[in-house]
């Protein structure tokens, strides 16, 4: 932030934090709080016009993995003047094991953004595209920029939940597991996180969710799971809990022989009390999650912990979602 637009705002810190002037003494307590929400909504509204940042933009883009080839990348920005904020970048979900991921933040206008993808497509057109079946043909997506200046990208259709459901912080893939996850050693189970990290990224709204054909070791660990917290429940649970735990059994499948399909259980939720669930593919960002909740809408995972140790898990899998948030979905006056 520069210095005037810091001044600013600290001048109106201070006006907040200060005795009112002797000709607010002579206006009510209403007039005098809207006065003052018209001057700091001017003033902010100052500092938004004059500040220092223009609108921010992310694009997504897939490259090889291979010396040179983000510096080629990030000349582009250069050449067009656009200023590069943030960058990210993680191992390809699609496509060759050579490829990696590039998530970039970037300050710039409409047509700046324009030239920056048009010359991406160009020059990465050899490339296999990232996000081909997440986006479109080229792996490039630019984020849609709410209208409100300088605000972050948010969310505003239930169907752009398919762009921020993608910008998971740690994928569930297998490859990205530390090392001391039960499962990091197990190939198999690494092999299989990959699948359904796979399906919650093809995800689109709208669609069916996959039914999962689970195996039987993963049907015994989550029975053995449900099992233990069943004998829970009554001591530990709280009342809602306990009145939809048996809804839930009696229309969702919920079993020590079956693992419960989100399909089931989205469409249950949807005629109940309005949510629905999709599935995704790891950890979101506290933004991305709860921006999900505001068009009732719950991300939850389809992978199911190691079976090593069914009562651990280092991270959220469906047997802590299914049996520890969907109850309380159920619940009317909960799911507001």
């Amino acid at each position: 932030m520069n210095p005037e637009t810091e001044k600013k705002r600290m001048a109106m810190r201070q006006r907040a934090a200060s005795t009112p002037d002797t000709s607010a003494l002579n206006m009510s307590l209403r007039d005098y709080m809207e006065k003052d929400k018209m001057n700091n909504f001017e003033e902010e509204s100052d500092i938004f016009k004059n500040g220092p940042t223009k609108n921010t933009k992310s694009v997504i883009f897939s490259l090889n993995n291979e010396v040179g080839s983000l510096a080629k990348a990030l000349t582009v920005f250069k050449e067009n003047g656009v200023n590069v904020c943030r960058i990210e970048s993680r191992k390809a979900q699609h496509g060759a094991d050579t490829e990696c991921e590039i998530f970039v933040d970037v300050e710039c206008d409409d047509q700046q953004m324009a030239r920056v993808c048009d010359v991406l497509k160009k020059r990465l057109a050899h490339q296999q595209s990232v996000l081909q079946e997440s986006f479109d043909k080229t792996g490039i997506e630019e984020l849609e920029t709410p209208e409100v200046f300088g605000m972050p990208w948010f969310p505003r259709r239930v169907t752009d939940l398919d762009k921020s459901a993608h910008r998971v912080l740690t994928y569930g893939n297998g490859i990205d597991l530390e090392a001391d996850h039960p499962g990091f050693k197990d190939p198999v189970y690494r092999k299989r996180r990959q699948y359904f990290a796979d399906i919650a990224l093809r995800y689109r709204h709208g669609r069916p969710i996959p039914r999962i054909k689970y195996t039987e070791e993963e049907v015994r660990t989550w029975g053995t799971v449900f099992g233990e917290l069943t004998k829970l429940y009554p001591t530990h649970a709280c009342r809602e809990v306990m009145e939809n735990i048996p809804l839930l059994i009696r229309h969702c499948g919920y079993r020590t022989d079956n693992v419960p399909q989100l399909c089931d259980i989205s469409r249950f939720l949807k005629d109940r009390t309005g949510f629905s669930v999709r599935p995704v593919a790891g950890y979101l960002s506290s933004r991305d999650f709860l921006a999900g909740l505001a068009f009732r809408v719950f991300h939850c995972t389809q992978y199911i912990r190691h079976s090593s140790a069914p009562l651990y898990t280092p991270e959220p899998d469906c047997c802590h979602e299914l049996l520890g948030h969907i109850p309380l979905l159920v619940r009317t006056t909960y799911a507001l």
